[in-house]
């Protein structure tokens, strides 16, 4: 690199994404770093604000996270709602060639089998991992109407599972991971990627999950309005995309509104708080009770939660769209 250009590779590299995209010589973007792939993987795996790397942060054990909701998960999930939802996913698959009868399917993160359930009444043969023990009963529980060898499930992490050992090597037709939190980095998406033969199904969130409480409350300890940041979707997509796979990608906004009680809600924020870097301090409980005191005096919040979700859906075999 020259005229004084900065070296990343060989100095320091960037925090985020949007840091490669905005680094600039005499104006102008250096293309040489957007179409370098080792500068995107770098910054990837020394970017700190990752999701896995934020539960790290506030002391949140991945295998655990979910084991106080698990209960409520399953009930939303195997809801009407719950189920057209995954209806519209395998749907929007399925018009992109994927074939589920007869197909061989890992499920990465399968929770109590919010999608193994539907794969498997589609006619596919599903290996469901899932580490949260409470999901795993409960996915048993959801799975036990089917032949024996229709559904098995692995109790374990999938960080900790070494697929070569175990023959999952190109041995599934699609491998299926929906918002699960192992993406650290693009050897993780690697790892991912050696367990399919014909395609790959990845969905993580494209920016910090919205929420109402949040957008009211941040100005009132920080003096600042809110600002979502760009989460590791966008490293996903663009090395998937300077490493030549075919794929196709979606990105939509989903939101939802719930009624919460007062007191359920000061908790949810003294959840957040430390996942978006502030402290969850008697000071701080205080302004947030204080604020949910004066602007909900019936005692009820309404809460809106979302944001912006993106779903990759990666072609290892007939890539050509016309084949489908």
């Amino acid at each position: 690199m020259s005229g004084g250009q900065k070296n990343y590779l060989s100095d320091q590299a960037p925090q985020s994404f949007t840091e490669i995209v905005n680094h600039s010589d005499k104006g102008g973007m250096i293309m040489n770093d957007f179409f370098n792939e080792a500068l995107w993987e770098k910054a990837w795996k020394d970017h700190s604000d990752t999701i896995v790397n934020k539960m790290k942060e506030v002391g949140i054990v991945q295998a655990k996270a979910f084991d106080n909701k698990a209960i409520s998960f399953n009930e939303q999930s195997f809801s009407e709602e719950g189920r057209k939802r995954s209806a519209r996913i395998l749907n929007w698959m399925q018009g992109q060639g994927v074939r589920f009868d007869n197909a061989t399917v890992l499920d990465i993160g399968a929770a109590s089998g919010v999608f193994s359930v539907p794969f498997a009444e589609r006619g596919s043969r599903v290996t469901a991992v899932e580490s949260s023990l409470p999901l795993v009963e409960l996915l048993r529980e959801n799975t036990a109407k089917f032949a024996e060898n229709k559904v098995e499930i692995v109790p374990e992490p999938f960080e900790d599972i070494n697929v070569q050992a175990r023959g999952w090597s190109h041995s599934f037709d699609l491998v299926f991971v929906s918002m699960c939190p192992i993406f650290l980095d693009w050897e993780s998406v690697e790892k991912v990627l050696l367990c399919a033969k014909k395609f790959c199904y990845i969905s993580m969130p494209v920016s910090f999950n919205e929420n109402s409480l949040v957008n009211e409350i941040w100005p009132i300890l920080t003096g600042k309005p809110f600002k979502t940041k760009p989460k590791e979707m966008g490293y996903l997509l663009h090395l998937l995309y300077l490493k030549g796979y075919s794929y196709e990608s979606l990105i939509t906004r989903e939101t939802k509104t719930t009624e919460v009680s007062r007191e359920a809600a000061l908790q949810e924020m003294m959840h957040l708080l430390p996942m978006h870097g502030l402290s969850a301090d008697d000071r701080n409980r205080k302004l947030v009770a204080d604020y949910l005191e004066r602007a909900y005096p019936s005692g009820k919040v309404d809460v809106r939660q979302g944001g912006r979700f993106g779903k990759v859906l990666i072609r290892l075999q007939d890539q050509s769209m016309y084949t489908i």
